[in-house]
């Protein structure tokens, strides 16, 4: 193993994966919403799209992907759509509180706590591994590193550990998260705020919806 590869690769992935963006959102809302083991199995499926992302660059198949303008245009649109879904989803769930807020903090919290039951481990990891998946910035970022840092001699058993590596750490960078969150006091404090979060994250998940609409429009 290259160890200065291995120094660069990690510390992108480290900029990378703690700047916000659609998967902090998702692993945010699942946490608050339902749990902390919720939160996990989406870190989980998020790290299942590192994965993915880690195979098609090491068979070569993100080049195709980038250098076949309909195809990335595809996985564009559909990365909007999911965005966009989920951020329907929260700012629908922010609205509606903030409309229908009585001033009584205990009920909003205790209803809110009483969705935690309503989720299953299939769909928060289907959701976290379809935003991570889906994303084509992903596919950019796995390119350039693949590309750009990694030497062409570098083995592909190296290579192997290099994307094993990222998914670990995804996983833990997120699963770490999910539990600070969902601590017991943390997440009583955000949900204090829960509404304004929810808001909050559907106009993020929106926004980068409509940037990737516009970017294939203009």
């Amino acid at each position: 193993m290259n160890w200065g590869e291995f120094a660069v690769i990690a510390l992108a992935h480290l900029f990378a994966v703690a700047s916000p963006g659609p998967d902090f959102a998702v692993v945010l809302r699942q946490t608050l919403s339902y749990g902390t083991r919720a939160g996990i199995w989406t870190s989980a499926g998020i790290a299942s799209g590192i994965g993915l992302h880690v195979t098609y660059c090491l068979l070569g198949v993100a080049l195709v992907i980038v250098n076949t303008p309909s195809l990335f245009s595809l996985l564009k649109l559909c990365a909007a759509a999911m965005l966009l879904i989920l951020g329907a989803q929260s700012l629908r769930a922010g609205l509606h509180a903030l409309l229908s807020r009585k001033g009584d903090h205990q009920v909003e919290t205790s209803g809110r706590a009483a969705s935690t039951t309503d989720w299953s481990v299939k769909g928060v990891y289907v959701t976290g591994f379809l935003t991570n998946g889906f994303n084509p910035k992903a596919t950019l970022f796995f390119l350039a590193l693949f590309s750009a840092v990694i030497s062409p001699q570098t083995s592909f058993f190296a290579q192997t550990l290099y994307g094993a590596y990222l998914a670990i750490a995804t996983f833990l960078w997120f699963a770490l998260l999910s539990c600070l969150i969902g601590k017991e006091g943390v997440r009583r404090l955000v949900l204090r705020v829960a509404s304004w979060v929810d808001t909050g994250m559907g106009v993020l998940l929106c926004g980068l919806a409509l940037q990737l609409f516009i970017s294939e429009i203009v």
